[in-house]
């Protein structure tokens, strides 16, 4: 099935649930390396992903309410997302597709208060799992 080709900075929007963290999410933009261009710029290909990074953002869990913070980013690409059968430069272009895989890993862990007098105790998780989306502003390009 077609879907429209990503293209350099097409948007990442990351969901807020990373179970059982909350993130205050901020959007990523895409970095397109493909040889082909849409309007002047990049497609992106199979491995542009990768490089998609959004730090700074804080998070909280139920169990941990003082906010820490932390880097957002790509950890798979759904099914759809890759191109089976359109290439550019040998590598399948990416397709704006279902909701891929995120990962939100922690730089500085959100704490839990103390029961008493005493510091408070940080979240031992160094990461958490969540889910993401393309937003393209190609809506003429499709691939397959």
């Amino acid at each position: 099935m077609s879907d429209s080709i990503l293209i350099e900075g097409d948007q990442v929007i990351f969901l807020p649930a990373f179970s059982p963290a909350i993130v205050v999410v901020q959007p990523g933009n895409l970095e397109g390396s493909g040889p082909a261009t849409i309007g002047g710029k990049k497609i992106c290909v199979d491995g542009d992903e990768a490089k998609v990074s959004v730090a700074g953002c804080a998070y909280m869990t139920p169990q941990y309410s003082i906010p820490g913070t932390g880097t957002l980013k790509i950890s798979a690409l759904a099914g759809d997302q890759k191109a089976k059968k359109t290439q550019t430069g040998g590598k399948p272009v990416l397709l704006k597709g279902g909701n891929f895989t995120a990962k939100f890993e922690v730089q500085s862990p959100a704490q839990q208060p103390p029961p008493g007098p005493g510091a408070p105790l940080p979240d031992s998780a160094t990461d958490y799992s969540g889910k993401g989306m393309f937003v393209t502003t190609n809506s003429k390009f499709m691939g397959d």
